[in-house]
């Protein structure tokens, strides 16, 4: 058996979790296998989380995790699953604008599907965009951190007051470098070396 064989049954597996069968028509559940279709705004829209309001998503939170008690969950916690909440609901977007004829009917079992082999999936897409989210604005603050910094210096410089407090600290400098190698520079006396007397041959 080959290694392409191998896979078909997990490839066929996925796309099953990934799709479902209504009235003859295959109807995906994954949003990004709608990617062909989507212009620039709505990949962003659909990839970054935040796109819709607190009160659309607290007010759906019971309509895809009623089993979750929230108020044990942590603020990192809550941000993914709010931003999985946020998913569903754009995903649902989705179907419905691409996929007009279906019925209030079809789209529960749309939603009902969606809710059993999504969310996990979701709830892990969302933790990563967070996180690349986070490390997005410690490099943004921390670049605005150096740029304000060599701001503030450029400004001290450009000062007049700041000039009239350099030029004397530099015209000091100046001259103790050049006092040092003068005295460096001047003749050395070197010391008399004495013999003893026993030691200069006269007898």
């Amino acid at each position: 058996m080959t290694a392409t064989q191998q896979q078909d049954p997990q490839l066929q597996k996925r796309l099953q979790q990934d799709s479902i069968q209504l009235g003859g028509r295959i109807v995906y559940l994954n949003p990004f296998l709608y990617w062909r279709r989507f212009d620039s705004n709505t990949d962003r829209w659909l990839r970054e989380p935040g796109q819709l309001t607190e009160d659309q998503i607290t007010a759906n939170r019971r309509r895809f995790y009623p089993e979750l008690d929230w108020g044990e969950l942590d603020d990192h916690q809550t941000a993914v699953h709010d931003g999985a909440v946020e998913m569903f609901l754009k995903s649902l977007d989705l179907i419905s604008t691409f996929h007009p004829e279906l019925g209030s009917g079809q789209m529960l079992e749309v939603e009902r599907k969606m809710t059993i082999t999504k969310k996990k999936a979701f709830e892990r897409w969302v933790d990563k965009a967070l996180r690349r989210r986070s490390r997005e604005e410690v490099r943004e603050q921390r670049r605005f951190e150096r740029n304000r910094t060599w701001q503030a210096w450029r400004e001290w410089f450009a000062m007049d007051t700041t000039h009239k407090a350099l030029v004397p600290m530099v015209m000091l400098m100046v001259l103790s470098a050049v006092g040092g190698w003068s005295l460096g520079a001047g003749p050395s006396t070197c010391p008399t070396l004495t013999l003893p007397s026993g030691q200069t041959g006269v007898r």
